[in-house]
């Protein structure tokens, strides 16, 4: 696999009058040609300062950023707008320009700022907008847009730059759900079909994990660990920079889940394999209820239970006697806390009214 960009032992932070703030150090790690690199870290890490540096758009503080095995430093600035591209997350000072001419924008370092497009140029814009899904945007100002289309405009402009390296600082921040999926598997695609290096910085956890090739994780105490998400997976790494207390990874999804603590069991009769039997079981434990199985229920109240038969419907069983009979979990959910508590309340009668002496 060849390497574009290399990071020998690299310091990055900010240079102030009194000295210097350093933001993270000691990085060493490489982005490939052909693959999506994401990077991944909590709030301050230092995600934004590392690829402003690689951008060069700030100077290392020690250490050294190699592009296609040449100092970066060594580059003209139209020779490394021919390389590599990139998009911030600030894109708000645009103001009276079409979505159509920003994307055009792309094209400078091969026509100048305001040279004239070619018919190769319009080509080029055009279909940069065609694959970001913004063909309808084209005659719109740029202050008319929401974020998110002013996101999805600035990633085309990035695109129509035809560059072998594209930088993204949280490219799918301001997009909605559909949107932050489809741009994500676009930017994997680009970088497998075109051969380009996609690095970009990204609060998306489990896409992330889901989509990209090679994955950074950054932290201030951890430093820097870079592999495949399946990789990270199996040595615990990713559990090591973002689990948290409430939370569970599964390993071999990759993906990450609330645990809820749960207040009591509840016997649920069915089979654990169906879908209807899982999301009953979420919602119980999202309230409180941890289900579990006759055989597991010793210390369940036996006198209410849950039977999922798998046919689309949901049943309350007291005392071994089914009482309800619903087809949405909500339903079934407005009627076992009462249930439960009216057996409990019953219980501690029962229990009140026994003469310990006898």
């Amino acid at each position: 696999m060849s390497i574009s960009i290399e990071l020998k032992n690299l310091t990055t932070g900010y240079k102030l009058k009194g000295g210097e703030k350093i933001i993270a150090k000691g990085l060493t790690a490489s982005l490939n040609i052909g693959e999506m690199t994401c990077l991944l870290g909590p709030n301050g890490a230092g995600k934004s300062t590392l690829l402003r540096t690689l951008a060069a758009f700030q100077p290392a503080l020690g250490g050294e950023v190699e592009v296609m095995g040449q100092n970066i430093h060594k580059y003209q600035s139209k020779e490394l707008a021919r390389l590599m591209s990139v998009v911030l997350t600030d894109n708000s000072d645009i103001k009276n320009m079409t979505a159509e001419e920003v994307v055009s924008m792309g094209r400078s370092p091969y026509t100048g700022f305001w040279g004239k497009l070619t018919e190769k140029d319009k080509t080029v814009v055009k279909k940069s907008m065609g694959w970001v899904g913004i063909e309808e945007l084209a005659d719109r100002k740029m202050q008319t847009l929401s974020d998110g289309e002013r996101q999805k405009v600035m990633i085309a402009k990035a695109i129509a730059q035809e560059t072998p390296i594209i930088l993204l600082d949280e490219p799918t921040a301001y997009l909605d759900y559909p949107s932050k999926i489809a741009m994500m598997l676009l930017l994997h695609r680009l970088a497998k079909a075109l051969k380009k290096t996609i690095f970009m910085s990204t609060h998306d956890l489990e896409h992330a994990l889901q989509v990209a090739d090679q994955v950074w994780l950054l932290d201030h105490e951890k430093g820097l660990t870079t592999g495949m998400p399946e990789d990270l997976s199996l040595d615990g790494s990713i559990e090591g920079y973002f689990a948290k207390e409430g939370m569970m990874f599964d390993r071999e999804s990759c993906t990450f889940s609330i645990e809820h603590e749960t207040a009591r069991d509840l016997i649920v009769d069915g089979n654990p394999d169906t879908l209807e039997y899982r999301l009953c079981s979420k919602a119980l434990m999202r309230n409180g209820m941890k289900p579990v199985t006759a055989m597991e229920g010793s210390n369940a109240n036996a006198d209410v239970s849950i039977r999922v038969p798998g046919d689309g419907t949901y049943r309350l069983i007291e005392k071994g006697k089914e009482t309800l009979k619903v087809e949405k979990i909500e339903h079934l959910l407005h009627m076992i806390v009462p249930a439960i508590t009216k057996y409990h309340i019953s219980a501690i009668r029962e229990a009140a009214e026994m003469n310990q002496y006898e």
